[in-house]
């Protein structure tokens, strides 16, 4: 398969934070949001205050769990003034110097989403009534997110949503106590659709196996607007259960289907199952229409492509960050490195995409708090909504007050055909600026649902 170097599309508009023009971070010291002020879920003590980590420690999304709590281990220390500080060096806002938060300590305490919306819920719970904890983050998957998200609404506590893709975390069932730095399935058709069209041709007909459930839908439904307004045509979208490990039987009907491109909406353990699947089936040696087959990932990371090996190689899709991404684009990706840096030192290897969001998610929210000067949710909000920042990895980011959603560049990568070792399967092959996945709050894939305002419990 023909190799592209990776190139970056276009520049930000003016107006859109940049480095040099970056907004100076708002500081809230008004009395109404003073830290004096404990009229809301569980107000911490002087001496600590306990987050909350909710990841997938089993089931099939548990590489990314172990990963995420990799990272929040590492915020922690970094937050607390141990390590070498990783992004607090290069973070935009310099509210936070390594003395906790507010003064206090930060502890932590952990939970199992088992990838399951119900058990996440009770996880979540546990950690908010009986630990004490002043803000829930991580998640592997969407369908958790949701129901976490939901959850916090209702206690009065943040949620700093960790890796969820869905179009519906920020759009029908988004939340004014929720916030997602990830970025979404919207972005990844946005940005994947023009690669896939000048790589593949616009004349292709597609067939998706989608994860049943709120993000394989969200993401079918953007990649085949998007390929569909390139000219492609879907001939099939078949949903594959969550739980399912052997997709042979899924696979199989995709070779009298007339299509020449299959879509994988899948991701961790589905990912890998389903993709190996479709090799060992023969469907990369097929010619389909005089065409030679393809297979799509639209959401993959370095940590799925490991465990896929080389079935990924040459396999188009898209991530919201990878670690060699200050190496190989500059200092516009800054923080990349102090991050894996600190990483790779505790842990010997280089961090994933959801490691990276979630580490990036604990200090935005402490950076939120020191500068209200407040961990009343209320006060986070409103440090949080329209924050410009940058040094966090991704270049400039907006978290817009719409929906409390990320806006920042979207990479476009491709498996590499002959990797160097088992951390570097992946190779950049675009990186699509941030004006380019942009949409309007009330776009389509993200109708319905209000925002609300912001819930400070008790």
């Amino acid at each position: 398969m023909t190799k592209t170097n990776f190139t970056r599309r276009g520049v930000m508009k003016t107006g859109a934070a940049t480095g040099a023009g970056l907004a100076v971070p708002t500081l809230f010291t008004g009395a109404a949001w003073s830290d004096g002020h404990t009229g809301f879920t569980n107000a911490p003590g002087e001496g600590s205050v306990t987050l909350g980590f909710n990841v997938p420690q089993t089931g099939p999304y548990a590489d990314e769990g172990a990963d995420e709590l990799r990272a929040f281990e590492l915020a922690v220390e970094h937050l607390n003034g141990e390590g070498d500080g990783g992004m607090l060096s290069t973070f935009s806002s310099k509210t936070l110097d390594g003395t906790g938060i507010l003064g206090r300590r930060v502890e932590y305490v952990t939970g199992d989403t088992q990838t399951k919306p119900d058990a996440a819920r009770a996880a979540a719970k546990s950690m908010i009534e009986k630990d004490g904890a002043v803000m829930i983050s991580g998640g592997s998957s969407s369908g958790v997110a949701v129901a976490v998200q939901a959850l916090c609404q209702e206690a009065g506590i943040i949620f700093m949503a960790g890796l969820t893709h869905s179009n519906d975390t920020t759009g029908k069932d988004k939340k004014a106590n929720g916030f997602r730095h990830f970025f979404n399935s919207y972005m990844s058709g946005a940005a994947l659709a023009p690669i896939l069209a000048a790589q593949y041709g616009a004349d292709r007909k597609a067939y998706h196996l989608t994860a049943d459930y709120n993000w394989g839908y969200t993401t079918e439904e953007a990649i085949r607007t998007s390929t569909e307004a390139l000219g492609w045509e879907t001939v099939a979208a078949v949903k594959t259960p969550l739980t399912q490990t052997d997709f042979s039987s899924y696979i199989a009907p995709v070779l009298s289907s007339g299509a020449d491109v299959l879509v994988l909406n899948h991701y961790g353990g589905n990912m890998v199952n389903s993709l190996t699947n479709a090799v060992q089936f023969g469907l990369r040696a097929q010619q389909a229409n005089g065409k030679q087959f393809e297979i799509v990932v639209p959401l993959y990371s370095e940590l799925m492509a490991r465990g896929a090996g080389a079935n990924i190689g040459g396999i188009l899709g898209s991530q919201n960050w990878d670690w060699k991404l200050e190496n190989q684009l500059g200092a516009r990706y800054s923080g990349t490195n102090a991050f894996v840096q600190s990483f790779g030192t505790k842990f010997g290897f280089p961090p994933s995409q959801a490691a990276h969001t979630c580490y990036v998610q604990t200090l935005l929210y402490a950076d939120a708090v020191a500068r209200a000067g407040s961990f009343n949710p209320c006060a986070v909000v409103e440090a949080l909504e329209g924050f410009e920042f940058d040094g966090m990895g991704n270049g400039p980011t907006l978290y817009r007050a719409d929906d409390h959603q990320c806006f920042k560049d979207v990479l476009v990568v491709r498996g590499k055909e002959n990797p160097e070792n088992e951390f570097d399967l992946v190779e950049i092959v675009e990186v699509t600026p941030v004006e380019q996945v942009t949409y309007a709050p009330d776009h389509p894939q993200f109708a319905g649902g209000a925002l609300g305002t912001c819930n400070p419990g008790a």
